[in-house]
Order: C-alpha cells, then sequence, then structure tokens
C-alpha cells in the first residue's frame, strides 16, 4: 500500500471540495482559502461533499505529488468545518482507514449546589 510519508505536517481543508479539481486547482485553494503555500514540506488533504473521495497534495523538490483514494462502499469520517484542520500524519493514516480522528468526548462537568 502507498501512503505518504510521515513526519510532515498534514492540513485539511475542511469544507467540501469538487473533485474535479486538479493539482493547479488545489494549490490556488491551499494559497487563497488556508493561506499557506502550497510549496511547504507538508501535505494537504481535500474531500468531497459525499465523503468517498480525498486528494492529498504535496510538493516534492521538482514537482507535485497528488494522491486519490475512493472508497465504493463507505465513507470518511471527515471533521467538521469549524474543527482544527491540522493533524499529524498518524492521524492520516487513521482516517484513511476509516477511523474517526477526532477525540471522544467525555460527559460534560456538573457543579450542584445542593442535593434537592
Amino acid at each position: 500500500m502507498i501512503r505518504p510519508s510521515s513526519g510532515l505536517p498534514v492540513y485539511l481543508y475542511t469544507g467540501p471540495v469538487d473533485m474535479r479539481k486538479s493539482i493547479n486547482g488545489l494549490a490556488i485553494l491551499v494559497e487563497q482559502e488556508m493561506a499557506l503555500s502550497p510549496f511547504d514540506p507538508a501535505l494537504f488533504v481535500f474531500c468531497n461533499r459525499q465523503r468517498d473521495k480525498i486528494k492529498i497534495l504535496c510538493w516534492e523538490k521538482n514537482g507535485f505529488i497528488l494522491w486519490y483514494k475512493r472508497l465504493e462502499k463507505h465513507r470518511f469520517k471527515w471533521p467538521k468545518p469549524d474543527d482544527p484542520a491540522t493533524i499529524d500524519s498518524t492521524f492520516l493514516n487513521r482516517l484513511l482507514d476509516g477511523y474517526d480522528i477526532q477525540p471522544p468526548k467525555a460527559h460534560p462537568i456538573l457543579h450542584y449546589r445542593s442535593l434537592f
């Protein structure tokens, strides 16, 4: 199985992306929407509205690399647009494997002043 290399920062574009976009269209999203440089040593991850396709953009020395994964049956556990948009390569691999990358939330702490 071919996977993006580890050790690079991973930035998620949490909004839906038209998967007809290729390298140039995704690089423009990185520059204009994410305010980052697509030439930085990082992985930029995009998902479509149905959450069954992911593209990963990366610059390597003298050209771009574009990974593409399409699920045949299930959906990626994609974060909501207001969730943090930076993960590490471990969580990227978990995302690609179908796991939810959001940590589980505990019940809220309750504060009482009396029993009745």
